[in-house]
């Protein structure tokens, strides 16, 4: 590979020699030497004078700018909500019953609910295990509904089959 044709080469006319002098950067300037500030502002240090390093700072009742109160900042306080003191009813042996005898798809649904009320009330959200409660009273009821339909139906057929073939 040719070292003048990789985009990183210097152009053509380019000369060695005229970067001679910018081998040095140049000398450190303290910009902050005779600084004054405005009249009528004091003189910024980081601490209020006779603030020792590392004390708590003590507000001056001034804000950022003078006759502009000073605005106080409040601590994050956050909240840990325990488990509810009366728990509502998760329904989990109905579920479990229903998915096992009745109906299958409506069971399992109803037993998704009935966990998410289970953790609901252990994590205290009252008006989430409310809904899951809820939905899983109604899942259950309607798969336990369906199950007797299927059940009363199947005696019926079952009967009506042994009277007609004896």
């Amino acid at each position: 590979m040719d070292p003048s044709k990789s985009p990183s080469a210097p152009p053509a006319g380019w000369n060695a020699g005229e970067k001679a002098g910018m081998d040095q950067p140049p000398p450190y300037q303290d910009y902050s030497a005779g600084y004054n500030p405005a009249p009528g502002y004091p003189n910024q240090t980081g601490y209020p004078q006779g603030q020792p390093y590392g004390a708590p700072y003590q507000a001056q009742g001034q804000g950022p700018y003078p006759g502009q109160p000073a605005v106080t900042v409040q601590p994050t306080i956050y909240v840990a909500a325990g488990p509810l003191a009366q728990p509502l009813p998760d329904y989990l042996g109905y579920s479990i019953f229903t998915m096992l005898c009745c109906c299958l798809p409506l069971g399992v649904a109803a037993l998704v609910f009935s966990v998410n009320t289970r953790e609901a009330n252990v994590s205290g959200n009252r008006p989430q295990a409310e809904r899951s409660s809820r939905m899983a009273r109604i899942l259950n009821n309607t798969a336990l509904g369906i199950g007797i339909v299927f059940i009363v139906l199947y005696l019926v057929l079952y009967i009506t089959v042994i009277a007609v073939s004896h």
